[in-house]
């Protein structure tokens, strides 16, 4: 092998089997842009023929009338598809590496929904995906060569299932004392807050299954992934009810990625021989992307915040 193609091959933290995670990642973000569109147009239909529930929640009625919305259904078939090629890529790569792709799916969103509603986007807003992807793949791309996967301990399972205890503890009250003043913007976030510890959870039961690994603490994070499951896609659809499409994708690939990350580089060390110089890097790419969303979820012309 020539010497310097050796050295670069070296520096690489992901062998070439863990690279295959990343278009698994941008498959599952595109599953999960057109699942979103459909899910939203059932849940649209839904409301438009019942009572109003906005900021209350989806009644039980409601939830069950959303089955027998074609496009509802056809939305959660391909969110289940978005899961399987988001469980693929973290069995792959590093969460830190596969899970910001998940923002492609608001560029996604705002497209089709831009071709959908016969809506130009305008020059915000294209100059926001611009900044969207280009602080993803800037992130993704550094991640690759310095990201690591490491065995996950058990104390980093129990730190973790605290950390989520708490948060669906005080969700929990938030939603039971403000349930009648919550808006769009509630269920986004919680939605995203959620899914980001499904996501690393995910991660985790993987790994141990690839240590070997899997007793009662493997259990319960299966457990409680199902129950996050569960939780997270109600707040999805509420949000739905009180919000449009693009404002839930830009929530999602904002939260859940940053909730994600941040138990990937803190909990599971994942950054952990990262460089210096990655760490302001993370930071700036971070900051950009995450600023994409927020300038196209207030620009695009089919949002309303």
């Amino acid at each position: 092998m020539d010497p310097d193609l050796s050295e670069l091959t070296e520096q690489i933290a992901l062998d070439p089997q863990q690279f295959i995670g990343i278009p698994l990642a941008i498959a599952g973000a595109v599953f999960l842009s057109l699942g979103a569109q459909f899910q939203h147009r059932g849940v649209v239909k839904v409301e438009s023929r019942t009572t109003d529930s906005l900021g209350k929640g989806l009644s039980v009625k409601q939830l069950a009338l959303l089955l027998a919305r074609p496009s509802w259904v056809l939305g959660t078939l391909m969110l289940g598809l978005a899961v399987v090629f988001q469980l693929s890529s973290l069995y792959f790569a590093p969460l830190i590496v596969v899970q910001p792709l998940g923002a492609i799916a608001l560029v996604i969103t705002s497209i089709v929904n831009s071709k959908v509603n016969h809506v130009k986007l305008n020059r915000k807003a294209i100059t926001a995906i611009a900044l969207c992807v280009g602080g993803v793949f800037l992130f993704v791309g550094v991640a690759a060569f310095t990201a690591v996967d490491k065995p996950v301990t058990e104390q980093q399972l129990i730190t973790i299932l605290v950390i989520l205890a708490v948060v669906l503890v005080l969700a929990g009250l938030a939603f039971v004392f403000f349930r009648h003043r919550v808006r769009a913007i509630f269920y986004v976030i919680m939605a995203g807050v959620v899914y980001g510890f499904v996501a690393t959870l995910a991660k985790v039961v993987l790994g141990r299954i690839q240590q070997g690994d899997f007793e009662w603490i493997t259990l319960i994070c299966v457990i409680a992934l199902l129950a996050a499951t569960g939780l997270g896609a109600y707040f999805v659809q509420n949000a739905y009810a009180s919000g449009p499409p693009d404002l839930v994708i830009a929530g999602l690939t904002v939260v859940d990625p940053m909730v994600a990350v941040a138990i990937g580089i803190i909990v599971l060390g994942e950054a952990s021989q990262a460089p210096i110089w990655a760490i302001p890097v993370f930071i700036v790419a971070g900051a950009i992307a995450v600023f994409g969303v927020f300038m196209l979820a207030r620009n695009h012309p089919q949002t309303r915040l």
